[in-house]
């Protein structure tokens, strides 16, 4: 990490080199993922704390959604919609990542409403986040660099429970015949 980032309910590992985070980590916790629901949600900002020629800011993805989405990559929006000020974190581009758009809005969806359902279950669920930057060679505005896919990493030691997925970055997967377990590997 070129800076490591807490934002209070999530920590992001930063890289200067592709302008987005590394990894992250967070605890959903199950008494608050689904408590409320903000439907509002606000704007996207630059995160201050990162050298300017180092950040990616909104602008960088202006014109690239019908192929790449700004992904929230460590901490979805509806896992932290249960307070303005916890929702507005997560909305800093520190941790948001170039996701194909059918992979931010379909595939990825997934696997966060999964971390959800597994909180809810057992009180809380950690979950790291980690992107895969190898054979990325890609860029959007900026010099940011397009991820090549995603793991996401789901335990709660206490209840002896882990899971793994690995998600490409893929802006021509077919959402209608991907599936949830599709995406398991080996922990």
């Amino acid at each position: 990490c070129d800076q490591i980032i807490d934002k209070q309910i999530y920590t992001v590992c930063y890289s200067y080199k592709y302008k987005g985070a590394l990894s992250g980590w967070t605890r959903l916790d199950g008494n608050k993922v689904n408590a409320v629901n903000i439907k509002k949600r606000p704007r996207f900002y630059s995160d201050k704390t990162i050298p300017k020629e180092y950040r990616s800011k909104y602008s960088d993805y202006t014109g690239t959604g019908r192929t790449w989405n700004r992904g929230h990559f460590i901490i979805a929006d509806a896992d932290a919609d249960y307070s303005k000020k916890s929702l507005h974190l997560v909305y800093d581009m520190c941790q948001i990542l170039p996701q194909a758009a059918k992979v931010n809005q379909k595939v990825y969806l997934k696997a966060e409403r999964y971390g959800r359902l597994i909180a809810t279950k057992l009180g809380y669920v950690n979950s790291v986040s980690i992107a895969n930057y190898k054979n990325a060679n890609k860029t959007i505005k900026n010099n940011v660099v397009i991820p090549s896919g995603f793991y996401r990493i789901y335990y709660n030691d206490k209840a002896h429970f882990k899971k793994c997925f690995y998600f490409k970055n893929d802006p021509y997967i077919n959402p209608a015949k991907d599936r949830l377990k599709d995406h398991l590997v080996d922990c």
